[in-house]
């Protein structure tokens, strides 16, 4: 863009964050274990895994325009692409299925990559997506959450808000930044 088009002011969409948001989309993505998928990050890193949640999680996925199964699809292809980044891309994977995606759409997703990403990466990919199908525990957590978050979305339970609110509060600092 030259600087005669680029927006200012007003012409600029706002890109907020909201935590709370943030935590409840993890915790539906990656159901029980969301408190855990960052991992250890926060003893290494403090405040970086809150970081992550609030500005990818409550921001960049809460914008208009995609729908989340499209935002995981993106994923899975820009994972597959980069390389090198295998536990992303088993976490993607299984968030894809939990919600909704079947192993022949995520397969067929990195297969299409093959020409454009080269075979090497796109058998990775694969390698990544076959462990992450094979996941026993993620396969029985996969139905029950499935329900979990149905029920939430429905109003008859409190799968999604429940989990978020178990992550926020073990996963975040004592007070909201």
């Amino acid at each position: 863009m030259s600087p005669a088009t680029v927006p200012t002011g007003t012409d600029l969409t706002p890109a907020p964050t909201d935590r709370t948001a943030g935590y409840a989309l993890l915790a539906e993505l990656a159901g029980p274990g969301a408190a855990t998928t960052l991992g250890g990050l926060d003893a290494v890193a403090p405040g970086f895994p809150d970081w992550i949640v609030t500005s990818l999680f409550g921001g960049t996925y809460q914008r208009p325009g995609l729908a989340l199964r499209d935002r995981q699809i993106a994923n899975l292809a820009a994972l597959t692409a980069l390389g090198g980044v295998e536990p992303q891309l088993a976490d993607h994977v299984r968030y894809s299925r939990r919600i909704g995606l079947t192993e022949a759409e995520i397969t067929e997703v990195i297969v299409h990559l093959a020409p454009y990403v080269g075979l090497p990466k796109a058998l990775a990919g694969l390698r990544v997506a076959t462990a992450a199908f094979a996941d026993a525990t993620f396969a029985d957590a996969t139905f029950a959450d499935a329900a979990a978050t149905a029920e939430a979305k429905a109003g008859t339970g409190t799968g999604t808000e429940a989990a978020a609110e178990s992550v926020a509060g073990s996963a975040t600092p004592e007070a909201d930044a």
